[in-house]
């Protein structure tokens, strides 16, 4: 399902992860004292990527280019019905797992093909290069 990641950014990824993993959700929030899922994102693409995203996963969702195979970076989609958008957005890491900050656990590491998200799965964008 994945095509090759690019090393350079696997380990943004996981910098990015190592900053953020003991912060627990929080929906609104922006902050290593409490963050949503797109908040998570947007601090990524800005930190890691000096790039700008908008602030909320339904604004996010709108940006790049639909792709079927992903690759680190690219961002990840689900419609969960869970915030007011119901949108969930993570991004992609490899081999099937995406970082996100999830509502019961804060930020950590998924697998795509976990039940849950399986079935809540929508898409996949790619905002930066090709």
């Amino acid at each position: 399902m994945s095509v090759k990641s690019d090393p350079e950014m696997l380990t943004k990824i996981e910098q990015h992860y190592n900053k953020w993993k003991k912060t627990p959700y929080r929906y609104g929030g922006s902050t290593l004292a409490g963050s949503d899922c797109s908040a998570l994102v947007m601090n990524f693409f800005k930190n890691k990527l000096s790039k700008n995203l908008p602030r909320t996963a339904a604004a996010q969702a709108k940006l790049g280019h639909q792709v079927t195979k992903p690759k680190a970076g690219d961002l990840v989609f689900f419609k969960t019905g869970r915030s007011s958008s119901g949108l969930h957005v993570g991004i992609y890491y490899a081999n099937g797992q995406f970082l996100h900050a999830s509502t019961s656990k804060g930020v950590i590491y998924s697998n795509l093909n976990d039940a849950y998200w399986k079935k809540h799965y929508w898409m996949t964008r790619r905002v930066t290069g090709s």
